[in-house]
């Protein structure tokens, strides 16, 4: 489930970055091709930041869980060592 709800997160931020990115162009506002790049980055920040605590919350939770794997290994290695 907890997968399920961090994934759903993810495509919601990749939408923001693709928003924030398109949405400056076609604002007919401004003319200047500068000021239109500086939208876009301001524009996509929000969804950057976000996909970047959500793909370190999943290398965390899968990191976690190697150590886990790993750890159980040992203690039976450790088992069949000291008989």
């Amino acid at each position: 489930m907890l997968t399920f709800i961090v994934n759903l997160l993810l495509g919601v931020s990749w939408g923001l970055v693709i928003v924030g990115a398109v949405n400056p162009f076609l604002d007919f506002k401004k003319t200047d091709l500068i000021g239109i790049f500086l939208d876009v980055i301001i524009g996509i920040f929000p969804g950057i930041i976000a996909l970047l605590f959500l793909e370190h919350f999943i290398t965390t939770k899968e990191k976690y869980f190697e150590l886990q794997k790993q750890t159980k290994l040992l203690e039976q290695i450790y088992n069949q060592t000291k008989l």
